[in-house]
């Protein structure tokens, strides 16, 4: 399993390779590929409970060749460098192993390649995203920054599509695991034959069951919230817009969760007149994070390409109405039974719809609770323990692609999704 990213405890890309891994282990024998820097992390959880046929191996590059990445920059470059290296230690273990199968699990990016497509062995990718599209129309509302990095992320996917590695990644892969359809058509471009749309993102039996305790704030104010890092294709801009519109009495807007875009969405909140009214947290721990969502009574995600949308499926466990655009994977998520999901034309259509939905919500407590009680049951078909047995049989079925049984790999995107969705 190559899982470049992997930590317990944490949502998000770390989350997705510690949880397959935890999962496949039940029914495999399992050996991870992983960054050396998660190692402290994986041992610490992994000292508490031991998991039998479960085995790490770290990785990293030599500090020679790395010491110029810092945080985020330079981790596109880094990652790639990783994969070559991991492929050539992969190749080692393979040799006393014997490995039966591979998995690549992270990272979720599907214009990045992994060089363990190289081995003689069946190669199962993904899920993978990034295949999402910002629409034109919404590039006048980002800052010149937002412009200039949203501009290098088409840059980095058209240059990623034309790398041979990737084409080769999707040629040999006996299953591509596409995280939204947008990604699955873009996936189906580069050559892979087998795809399935199944999402990357999950939460752990014990994560909905604490959720699901949340019970909704009674009284006023009625409280709309903003999660996630504040990015300026994640949408917070136009949910502060919708806000002002909507003019909610006795209402706040919380944002939790800090970036670069935190300075500019304050101005705004200055500029539209609901600075008193909107509360801005910064960055909290997952812990936190959960209980201020408890504290809260809708949800509103206004993203702009997102591949999953943990912060989504965490209100669905909570009980929480979710107001969306209708968009990547936020969108297969949310229906009308638990939210609203957004048409996404242009701006000023998203805002006027997003206001509405937010009076809407505000004017009635009885279908915050109707949505908010469709939203738990949901949230099941997305726990990790269903997402395992879906892997599984997945898995069997890749072993057995090179014979009769190859076309039950490219069955139907959505008995795919909806077995774990």
């Amino acid at each position: 399993m190559s899982a470049y990213a992997c930590e317990p405890g944490l949502g998000s890309e770390p989350g997705v390779g510690w949880n397959t891994a935890l999962e496949m282990a039940r029914y495999h024998d399992v050996w991870v590929m992983t960054r050396a820097n998660n190692r402290r992390a994986v041992e610490a959880a992994l000292r508490d409970t031991a998991i039998p046929g479960l085995h790490f191996v770290y990785y990293d590059l030599p500090r020679w060749a790395c010491w110029w990445k810092r945080g985020q920059r330079g981790v596109q470059v880094f990652y790639y460098l990783w994969q070559v290296g991991a492929y050539f230690v992969a190749r080692r273990l393979h040799r006393q192993v014997g490995f039966d199968l591979i998995h690549h699990v992270t990272f979720v990016r599907y214009w990045m390649p992994c060089f363990l497509a190289l081995l003689p062995v069946p190669l199962i990718w993904g899920p993978v995203g990034g295949g999402e599209t910002t629409p034109k129309a919404f590039w006048r509302t980002f800052s010149f920054e937002g412009k200039v990095c949203e501009a290098l992320r088409e840059i980095g996917r058209w240059l990623g599509e034309r790398d041979p590695f990737v084409r080769l990644t999707a040629r040999r892969s006996v299953l591509a695991m596409a995280a939204t359809e947008e990604t699955q058509e873009r996936l189906r471009r580069l050559g892979t034959t087998r795809t399935r749309v199944v999402s990357q993102i999950g939460l752990r039996a014990a994560e909905i069951d604490q959720l699901a305790r949340c019970a909704s704030p009674d009284g006023t104010p009625l409280r709309f919230v903003g999660i996630g890092r504040l990015l300026w294709w994640k949408g917070f801009q136009l949910g502060l817009r919708a806000f002002a519109l909507a003019r909610v009495k006795a209402a706040e807007f919380w944002i939790i969760g800090d970036g670069p875009e935190r300075g500019r969405l304050a101005a705004a909140a200055q500029a539209l007149g609901i600075a008193d009214r909107v509360v801005f947290w910064g960055r909290l721990s997952r812990a936190e994070t959960l209980r201020k969502l408890g504290q809260t009574h809708v949800m509103v995600h206004p993203s702009l390409h997102d591949s999953g949308g943990w912060v989504c499926l965490e209100a669905l466990a909570a009980g929480r109405p979710v107001i969306c655009l209708d968009l990547g994977g936020p969108a297969n998520q949310i229906s009308s039974e638990v939210g609203f999901k957004i048409p996404a034309h242009d701006p000023d259509q998203a805002v006027n719809e997003l206001a509405k939905a937010m009076r809407l919500l505000a004017a009635d407590p009885g279908l915050r609770e109707r949505m908010g009680d469709g939203g738990a049951p949901r949230s099941q078909a997305y726990c990790w323990k269903r997402k395992g047995e879906l892997f599984n049989t997945i898995y069997w079925q890749a072993m057995q692609s090179s014979t009769s049984n190859a076309d039950a790999l490219g069955q139907s995107t959505h008995a795919a999704t909806h077995s774990c969705e």
